[in-house]
This record gives C-alpha cells, sequence and structure tokens, in this order.
C-alpha cells in the first residue's frame, strides 16, 4: 500500500517530488510492476525536471524494452488507477524515509547472507560491516544549502560558539591549534624510525589520562604490555629501566595516586601488524562501550600505515597512493562517526630519514594522506637536537589555524621517562621570527575600538 502510496503522490505533488526522489531506489519496490512505474518516474524527471504525467509515462512505457504486451497492458491499467489523493505530505515523507529505511537494512541483510554463502563474486566478508553501516545510515536530509545573506545569525552564532577540544600539555601545540584538538578530525605525526612517534602518542595519551579524559590506545606495532610501560614512565617520573627495579609496594601507591587524581580510563589494545582497519576499530568501540560502559574522549593509533583498508584490498591493482589514502579516509569517517577526534603517525621517506627540514613530499607511500589529514606535523630531530634535549616540531597542514603562525617551534623531549615538556621561550628564540610570533601573539588584547564608527 505504501508503495503505491508514494508512486503515486511523485506523480501528483512536486513538494513531495523534491524531497524524497533522491532518496529512493528501484531496489526499495517489491513488485515488478512499482520497480517499472518508480524507473519510468525516475527517468523522467532527470529528463525535464518535473512532475511525470500519467499520458507521459503510459507513452514511456510502451517504448520500454524487455516486457511483452500483456506486461505493458497491466502497466497501463495500473496507471489508470492512480488518482491525486488527499495526503498530509510531510506525513507521506516520514512514511517514506521510514520505508527507505526499512528497505535498506532488509537489502543489507540480504546482501550479506549471499556475501556469507560465497554467491557474490565482487564482494567478500570484509564488505559486510560497511553495507550494514551504509544501510543504518540511510535518512532523509532535508538540509539544502546555507542561505548567506537569510543565515547570517546561524553563522555569527558559528562564529562564537566554544568548540569541544582536547587540550594538550604541551604550549605551543595549544597556540597552533587553537586550544587543542576538535572533535572528528584526523591529525598525523610524521618522523623517521626512532624519532618519536610512538614516544609522542604516549606522552599525549598520558597527559589526556591525567586531565580525566577517556583514551582508547590502538597498537599495531608494539604489544600492549610495552605501551603500558612507556606510559607508566611518564605518569610515574620514572625512567623505564627503573620500572623492573621497583617494589611492588611502591609501584602500587604510585598507581594509586594517579587514580585518585583522575576521573578518565585509558584502554589499549593491540592487534597484530597489517591485520586491522575502521571496521575492526569499530567493532571495539560497539564492545568497550557494551561491555564496559567505555566512550573515549580521544583515540591514538599506533601507526596508520600498518592499518589495512576495509575498502580495498592491497594487491597487484592497487597502488600505495590509493590505498594508505583509503586508510585515511576510513579512519578519519570513523573519527566523524564516533564523534572523537584521532591522533595518528606515519613514516617518511627513505630521504626524509636524513632531512633535518621535512615537508609534506616526505610522506611515505602516499601523498593522499596530508590530503586527508586535518592537521599534520613534522618530528624532527638531529645530533644537536638530540645533545639538548629537544624535538623540532614543523607544521605540515593545519585546517585549524594558520600555518605560518608558529611553522617551527622546539619540545623539550626526556627518552628515559618518555616524556615531552615545554621549553624556556628563549630556546624558541633561533626557531621562531620575531615578526611572526609579534604577530601571531595570542596573548595580545582585542581591541574593540578598531570598530568605533561602524554601524
Amino acid at each position: 500500500m505504501i508503495e503505491k502510496q508514494i508512486l503515486t503522490k511523485l506523480i501528483y505533488s512536486e513538494e513531495y517530488l523534491r524531497k524524497t526522489l533522491p532518496f529512493l531506489k528501484e531496489e526499495y519496490f517489491t513488485g515488478r510492476q512499482d520497480k517499472l512505474l518508480f524507473k519510468l518516474i525516475n527517468e523522467y524527471v532527470k529528463k525535464y525536471n518535473s512532475n511525470p504525467t500519467l499520458p507521459a509515462l503510459a507513452i514511456d512505457a510502451s517504448n520500454l524494452s524487455g516486457i511483452g504486451d500483456d506486461e505493458y497492458k497491466d502497466l497501463v491499467t495500473e496507471l489508470e488507477t492512480f488518482d491525486d489523493i488527499e495526503i498530509e505530505t510531510q506525513w507521506l515523507v516520514d512514511q517514506t524515509e521510514k520505508f527507505c529505511q526499512d528497505k535498506a537494512i532488509y537489502n543489507a541483510i540480504m546482501s550479506s547472507i549471499q556475501i556469507m554463502d560465497g554467491k557474490s563474486k565482487s564482494q567478500d566478508k570484509g564488505s559486510i560491516p560497511q553495507i550494514l553501516s551504509d544501510a543504518l545510515a540511510v535518512s532523509f536530509d532535508t538540509h539544502i544549502g546555507h542561505d548567506f545573506l537569510e543565515n547570517y545569525d546561524d553563522r555569527y552564532d558559528f562564529y562564537h560558539r566554544q568548540e569541544t577540544r582536547i587540550p594538550f600539555d604541551l604550549e605551543y601545540f595549544n597556540r597552533i591549534t587553537k586550544g587543542g584538538i576538535p572533535n572528528k578530525t584526523l591529525n598525523v605525526a610524521l618522523a623517521g624510525t626512532g624519532v618519536g612517534k610512538s614516544l609522542f602518542m604516549c606522552h599525549c595519551a598520558a597527559a589526556n589520562l591525567s586531565a580525566g579524559h577517556n583514551v582508547l590506545y590502538i597498537t599495531l606495532e608494539m604489544s600492549e604490555e610495552k605501551i603500558a610501560e612507556r606510559i607508566d614512565a611518564n605518569l610515574l617520573n620514572v625512567t623505564v629501566d627503573e620500572l623492573s627495579i621497583l617494589p611492588k609496594e611502591a609501584y602500587e601507591k604510585k598507581i594509586q595516586r594517579i587514580q585518585e587524581k583522575t576521573t578518565g580510563k585509558l584502554i589499549i589494545k593491540e592487534y597484530p601488524t597489517a591485520s586491522a582497519g575502521a571496521n575492526h576499530f569499530r567493532y571495539l568501540l560497539n564492545e568497550l562501550n557494551l561491555k564496559r560502559s567505555f566512550v573515549p574522549d580521544i583515540i591514538y593509533i599506533d601507526y596508520l600505515n600498518i592499518c589495512i583498508s576495509s575498502r580495498l584490498k592491497f594487491g597487484s591493482n592497487v597502488n600505495s597512493y590509493s590505498y594508505i589514502k583509503s586508510i585515511a579516509e576510513e579512519l578519519r569517517g570513523l573519527a566523524v562517526e564516533y564523534n572523537v577526534p584521532i591522533v595518528s603517525a606515519t613514516q617518511t621517506t627513505r630521504s626524509g630519514y636524513t632531512n633535518t627540514d621535512l615537508g609534506l613530499e616526505d610522506t611515505s607511500e602516499s601523498f593522499g594522506l596530508p590530503a586527508t589529514a586535518d592537521l599534520m606535523f613534522a618530528l624532527i630531530s638531529s645530533e644537536e637536537l638530540e645533545d639538548l634535549g629537544q624535538l623540532m616540531v614543523k607544521q605540515l597542514k593545519n585546517r585549524y589555524n594558520s600555518p605560518t603562525s608558529y611553522r617551527k617551534f622546539v619540545i623539550g623531549v626526556d627518552r628515559p621517562k618518555m616524556r615531552l615538556y615545554n621549553v624556556e621561550q628563549t630556546a624558541q628564540d633561533d626557531v621562531i621570527d620575531d615578526s611572526d610570533s609579534k604577530k601571531n601573539n595570542t596573548d595580545k588584547k582585542f581591541d574593540k575600538s578598531v570598530f568605533d564608527g561602524f554601524t
């Protein structure tokens, strides 16, 4: 019954047509006649951009290939029963949305069964979670754009809205991100082997935990115990070597002091290298929520290049550019879906390993990664910086702030304790230009008098 009402309203109501046709699919209709009628209506609207008439549909039906005389007569007879019935348009739009959602889920389940039975030649079992996720995401988006002149109030509120961010405990990272990294973003550190990608993420995870945030740390490189060891050294203020000789009683007291100070939780989950991707992480998030009531405020993935894509199978027909870009897009999609920031890392190229002035071109395997990331920065080390106990940070891409603001700065590093820290301002003087720091002084008070005289 609902299918006939949908088809009828598509013919007689332009308002209903505009609101629903973009979301309707031929596969949602059950009977062959209904499928054919929807196909005729859809093709007519695409060609003429208006509601079809019954005579026009009858003529178009006569030109359809693959239908016999009897089927054509039945189709015309069906069209003759269509009448402009009085139905509240918004009510039918709501019912149509529910119809599309139910049909999408049903079709997804049937497709998944076919895949499980080995009857699909184009898809494997790894695509089932995405098929189901896409079906569950079906909805009518009624927003058709921002009217620049009419919607200025909404725009003004947006400009002054305080966005939820996860702050760093490192001053200059907060400066370049305007107070921390926002939700629904992908943030990537670029560094060579042994420079400090995992050290950076472990330090930030420890700082987030201390600040009361729930943290999920996913590792595909080191074991859960090794990551926990680094975070222990950071939080307990002892070296990694001292952990092995620390008496259990002293260790327990230090952990208890941390428990008393924070309301957050830290979960570390290990996957074998190159064995997990966005779909596995999605399953993990759902399991943690269900079994431990744990919802992370931020996710660390160590590291992006050794994840797998849920959409592409790496092989002779897929190059590294497409594959790594696909991984990045899936992880950013995961961040948007779960409303959290994701922090990960990537390797430099071979030439970038010895380069003390890294650029986006030094990203290994795929330039598609920096194209997808919201924030990308390089961690740079040299013999001179090692002697000073410092790492240089260079902004490569920044959607939160101007990347020319503090393009380069240094942070202190205590490798035995797996800690990063703010250095004295004098250590920044040789790195940050005077003109740059003055131009981007975040402590400068806003002078409202500059707008005097404006009405």
